[in-house]
C-alpha cells in the first residue's frame, strides 16, 4: 500500500532474502572475505553463524548471484529435524536427482555418480545447508561422509553450513564433532550492525526501489531504531515496514520519533516483534581533583590509513584467488585426463607410451598440488592481515 503513496517500485523492507538488497556492513564484508577464501579451496566445510535475522541467507543469496554456473553447481537445503537417511535423500533432490528406490544406498550412489559427472565436466559442487542447528549428530556425520567423495585426489563436494549461535557452540565444543571440526576451513559469526550503519542500510534499501527522498527520516529515528532492534537487519525491516505503512495511512512525508514510538507500542502489544530496550548506563565516577598530567605520546611515524591498506590487501587477495581458481581448473583437467587415461583399454604396442603419459600427468598433478599448497599459505596470511586491518578500523571507529 505505501509503495504507491511514496512512489516506490517495490517493497524496500521485505523479510525474504533477496540479493538485490544486499548491504555490505562491516560484519558482512568480513564474512564475504571468509566465504571467498573458503570457496576458493574447493573442499571441506565453511561455517557462517549469526542471530536470527542477521542476514545469513541474504549474504549467501548475494554470493550465489556472483558465481558462474558454468564453473560451480550449487544446491541449497533448509533443514528441519532430519535423520541421516532423510538428509541423504534431501541432498539428492536438491541437486535434481531422481533416485530409484527409497534406500540410502541408492541415494548415495546417485549423488556420487552425479558428482563424478560434474567434475568431469569441469564444474565444482557446493551444498548450502541452512538452519544447520536443527541437524543431529548422525546427520552432520553423514554430511562429513559426503565430503569424502573424490575423483583421484580431487574432492567432489564442498559444504556451506549456516546456523544460529547455538550451532557455533555445538561445532566448537562437542566431542562427537571432532572429525567435522577438522574439515572446517573457514568460519565467521555475523554480528549485528553498528549504530552508524543503520541509516545507510535503510537508505540503501529504499534507493533499491526508487526512493528519491520521500519520505524523509528524522535523525533521531535512526538512533532509536538501533537501540530497539539491536542492529539486527530483520528487526529493522519489520519496524520500518510498519513505519512506512503508518506514514502512508496518515499521509506523512516525514517519519519522526512520535511515529516510531506509536509503532513500537503497537508491536509490543501484538507481540509480533521482541524488542531490545537500551540499558541505563551507570554514572561515571568523578575524576580526581588534582590529577597528575599524563605523559604525551611520542609522535607516530606516517603509515598508510586502514582503508587504503585494506583496498590494496583486498586487491591482492582477489588476485591470489583468481590465480588459485585457474590452478584448480588446470588441476581438474589433469585429473580428468588421468582418469580417462586409466579407463582407456590397454594396447600392447602403446603400453610404454601410455605409462610414460600417465607418469607425466601424475608429475604434473604433484607439481600443481605443491604450488597450490604454497599459495594457500600466502592466501591465509593475506586474509588474516586483511581481517586484522578491518577489525582494527572497526575498533578505531568504535572508540571515536
Amino acid at each position: 500500500m505505501f509503495n504507491d503513496f511514496y512512489g516506490l517500485t517495490g517493497r524496500p523492507f521485505q523479510l525474504t532474502p533477496d540479493p538485490t538488497f544486499y548491504f555490505e556492513s562491516l560484519t558482512h564484508r568480513k564474512a564475504l572475505s571468509y566465504l571467498s577464501y573458503g570457496l576458493a579451496q574447493g573442499e571441506g566445510f565453511v561455517v557462517i553463524t549469526g542471530e536470527v535475522g542477521a542476514g545469513k541467507s541474504t549474504l549467501v543469496a548475494h554470493l550465489m548471484a556472483t558465481i558462474d554456473p558454468a564453473r560451480l553447481t550449487a544446491a541449497q537445503i533448509v533443514t528441519s529435524k532430519l535423520d541421516a537417511e532423510e538428509l541423504v535423500h534431501v541432498v539428492a533432490q536438491a541437486f535434481g536427482l531422481i533416485v530409484d528406490g527409497h534406500d540410502k544406498a541408492s541415494a548415495l550412489g546417485a549423488i556420487e555418480a552425479f558428482l563424478h559427472d560434474e567434475a568431469r565436466a569441469g564444474r565444482r559442487c557446493l551444498l548450502v545447508v541452512d538452519e544447520s542447528q536443527n541437524l543431529g549428530f548422525d546427520a552432520l556425520e553423514e554430511l562429513r561422509m559426503l565430503s569424502n567423495f573424490q575423483l583421484g585426489a580431487h574432492p567432489l563436494l564442498q559444504t556451506l553450513l549456516l546456523g544460529q549461535p547455538e550451532f557455533r557452540d555445538m561445532i566448537q565444543d562437542h566431542p562427537q564433532l571432532e572429525q567435522l571440526r577438522q574439515r572446517v576451513i573457514a568460519a565467521h559469526h555475523l554480528e549485528a550492525m553498528d549504530l552508524g550503519e543503520v541509516q545507510p542500510y535503510i537508505e540503501h534499501r529504499l534507493k533499491c526501489v526508487g526512493w528519491t527522498g520521500n519520505p524523509q527520516f528524522d535523525q533521531r529515528v535512526f538512533t532509536e531504531l538501533y537501540e530497539v532492534s539491536g542492529g539486527v537487519p530483520r528487526r529493522i525491516n519489520q519496524i520500518c515496514n510498519r513505519l512506512m505503512m503508518l506514514g502512508a495511512v496518515e499521509q506523512r512525508s516525514r517519519i519522526d520519533g512520535a511515529m516510531l514510538s506509536q509503532v513500537l507500542e503497537e508491536l509490543e502489544l501484538d507481540g509480533t516483534l521482541q524488542l531490545k530496550r537500551p540499558e541505563r548506563k551507570a554514572e561515571p565516577a568523578p575524576a580526581p581533583v588534582a590529577a597528575a598530567p599524563l605523559p604525551q605520546p611520542a609522535a607516530e611515524p606516517d603509515v598508510p590509513s586502514a582503508p587504503a591498506v585494506e583496498v590494496v590487501a583486498m586487491a591482492q587477495l582477489q588476485a591470489l584467488l583468481a590465480e588459485r581458481d585457474a590452478q584448480i581448473v588446470e588441476l581438474q583437467q589433469a585429473v580428468i585426463e588421468l582418469a580417462n587415461e586409466r579407463d582407456a583399454p590397454a594396447e600392447p604396442v602403446a603400453d610404454l607410451a601410455g605409462s610414460a603419459a600417465m607418469a607425466a600427468l601424475e608429475a604434473k598433478m604433484a607439481a600443481l598440488e605443491a604450488k597450490m599448497t604454497e599459495q594457500e599459505v600466502t592466501i591465509r596470511q593475506t586474509l588474516t592481515m586483511l581481517i586484522e586491518w578491518i577489525e582494527s578500523d572497526d575498533a578505531q571507529r568504535a572508540a571515536a
